[in-house]
């Protein structure tokens, strides 16, 4: 009686959160033409202003424009504050069910890993899957990786942008991500799991519970205490994310209409070779991994990415693979995947296999090189490419987390950062694309793992 209830009430969900989607775009341009629409023009004249000094400052190299352009930065500046508060309504609207969610997904990881690795048993069964599991997210973050370095030089979007390029002394307000391994350790081991927890730092989350988990499992009979507990608590935390979830169309209409007024069309024109190839990238490493996920679980793969049609909707709307993680918990179960299998390696997944964001680093690494005319020999490229899948690791599944890796990538490179300025604009939509294919990428890590458990139950 409660499957039948439970289906129209999903359908429902998924509808208002599709409809959301096209009221959000739909009000968005409105918005764009009428409420806003002194301010984009404003900023599309300072932009060009700039343009024009610096072209006539290459020309005449003794026009000194320095003071004039840290003029008109600060006009732009005070511009874009006056337009974002007047959009901050629609935008409170994604970030309050933002927050909800990172509200859940700590306590959430932490109570189902600690039940899922307890469960296991033993140190060997947990070795045994994170050994089956880091295989797969490895394998697929370089298949993803490599796809967007494959592409990048096939399409060759930097080439025939024509875009102004930045000052190369522009601040973009964004922390360098550097790989050093003193810095890596660090941000794997925890100081405070208490600290940990309050900033939702998912990798360090990971490893506490994988260690709490095991030693629960090793004092026999008094473990099941806790683990009785933990389960308790991982089933009401998912009886809070029904709530929240009631908020996703709110939050999705708040998010799409904010993004849109802020963009426009113009964006869309300018860039649209670039997103365009971007998204056909994205839809070549869907079919890829679709593909590698049917040699493994058969026809169930396609069962598998409906089921993933409302977390992937949800992650591409809002632009945090975040949003998604509670809903795709509860859908991977009721595919049929193991719950401790689900409890180990989705949040593992949020760490290491963020595909979609991994085709994006090499892409926009290498995008950002060919605007500048810059030539990569391939030894380079793919040295480039082991740099981001290790700084890569432990990104969190939110908006610019894969801008700050690149930032740093570039600066190993020789590659002026402030070339990451041509992205920034456009980055909301792309981030939507990348999100989306973070959550289709973890869902069938999970599910491949399960079956090599023998945990894919029907």
């Amino acid at each position: 009686m409660s499957k039948h209830h439970e289906a129209p009430r999903k359908n429902r969900l998924t509808l208002y959160i599709f409809i959301a989607l096209v009221l959000g775009i739909g009000l968005g341009f409105a918005l764009n033409k009428q409420y806003v629409q002194t301010e984009n023009l404003q900023i599309a004249a300072i932009d060009n202003n700039i343009k024009s000094l610096k072209e006539a400052s290459a020309q005449f190299s003794t026009i000194d424009i320095s003071s004039k352009l840290a003029e008109l930065k600060e006009e732009k500046a005070t511009i874009l504050k006056s337009r974002d508060s007047k959009l901050e309504p629609f935008s409170l609207m994604a970030d309050i069910f933002l927050r909800l969610i990172k509200m859940i997904v700590a306590p959430l990881v932490f109570s189902t890993l600690v039940v899922g690795v307890a469960k296991l048993g033993d140190i060997k069964a947990v070795g045994r899957i994170g050994g089956k599991t880091l295989l797969w997210f490895f394998s697929a973050s370089l298949l993803s990786l490599a796809l967007g370095m494959f592409l990048v030089n096939l399409f060759e979007p930097g080439a025939h942008m024509n875009l102004p390029l930045p000052d190369a002394s522009a601040d973009l307000g964004l922390q360098k991500a550097a790989f050093s391994l003193k810095s890596f350790l660090y941000h794997i081991f925890p100081t405070s799991i208490f600290e940990s927890l309050a900033n939702n730092e998912i990798l360090q989350i990971v490893v506490f519970s994988l260690l709490f988990g095991t030693a629960t499992a090793a004092i026999g009979e008094h473990g099941k205490i806790l683990i009785d507990f933990f389960e308790v608590v991982s089933d009401v935390i998912l009886k809070i994310t029904g709530y929240v979830m009631n908020l996703a169309p709110i939050a999705v209409f708040g998010a799409m209409t904010a993004v849109i007024a802020k963009q426009g069309a113009g964006i869309l024109a300018t860039y649209s070779i670039f997103i365009g190839e971007f998204y056909l990238g994205l839809g070549s490493l869907w079919v890829l991994l679709i593909i590698a996920a049917f040699l493994f679980i058969g026809r169930r793969v396609f069962t598998l990415i409906k089921r993933m049609k409302d977390p992937a909707l949800l992650a591409f709307s809002t632009s945090s693979s975040e949003a998604a993680f509670p809903k795709m918990m509860m859908e991977l179960e009721r595919f049929g995947c193991g719950k401790k299998i689900v409890s180990f390696v989705l949040p593992l997944g949020y760490s290491f296999n963020l595909d979609g964001s991994m085709m994006y680093m090499t892409f926009a690494s290498l995008f950002i090189a060919q605007s500048y005319g810059i030539h990569l020999p391939f030894a380079t490229q793919v040295s480039m490419l082991l740099v981001l899948m290790l700084t890569s690791k432990g990104i969190a599944g939110v908006p610019r987390a894969s801008l700050v890796v690149i930032a740093g990538t570039l600066s190993t490179f020789d590659i002026p950062e402030a070339g990451l300025a041509l992205l920034l604009g456009i980055d909301p939509l792309l981030d939507m694309g990348r999100s989306a294919t973070n959550v289709i990428g973890n869902s069938i890590a999970t599910a491949v793992v399960s079956k090599w458990e023998g945990e894919l139950h029907h």
